[in-house]
């Protein structure tokens, strides 16, 4: 059985059954997040900024991408609360707002792969 050796995440604190749906403003945010996460790229650098802080042009390096498509990237999570940058001079670094959602992109990544991340 595939789900056999399904572990709970440490965040969680109940069992999904006894979780509440959540009102359609909670659900409609919700979706928002996972839209922003559902490419590639932005899901690639979620996962480099879940070790800390970055600029763009480390981004640029870890990522592999362009540095107009990372910028481009960025801004669509900025837009969905995912990322904020704090300006030092001439450069921003970029940080997740809530450490969790380095668990989602970790978690939709395993969930995908048949050997998970640690």
């Amino acid at each position: 059985m595939r789900f056999a050796s399904m572990q709970k995440c440490a965040c969680m604190d109940m069992p999904m059954s006894r979780m509440a749906a959540g009102t359609s403003h909670e659900l409609a945010a919700a979706v928002e997040v996972m839209k922003a996460l559902a490419s590639t790229a932005r899901l690639a650098i979620v996962l480099e900024l879940a070790g800390g802080p970055l600029r763009v042009h480390e981004l640029v390096r870890a990522t592999g991408m362009p540095q107009p498509r990372v910028s481009q990237e960025l801004r669509v999570l900025r837009g969905a609360g995912i990322v904020r940058g704090a300006r030092t001079g001439r450069e921003i670094a970029y940080t997740l707002t809530d450490h969790h959602l380095a668990h989602i992109a970790r978690d939709a990544l395993n969930h995908g792969n048949p050997t998970p991340l640690t």
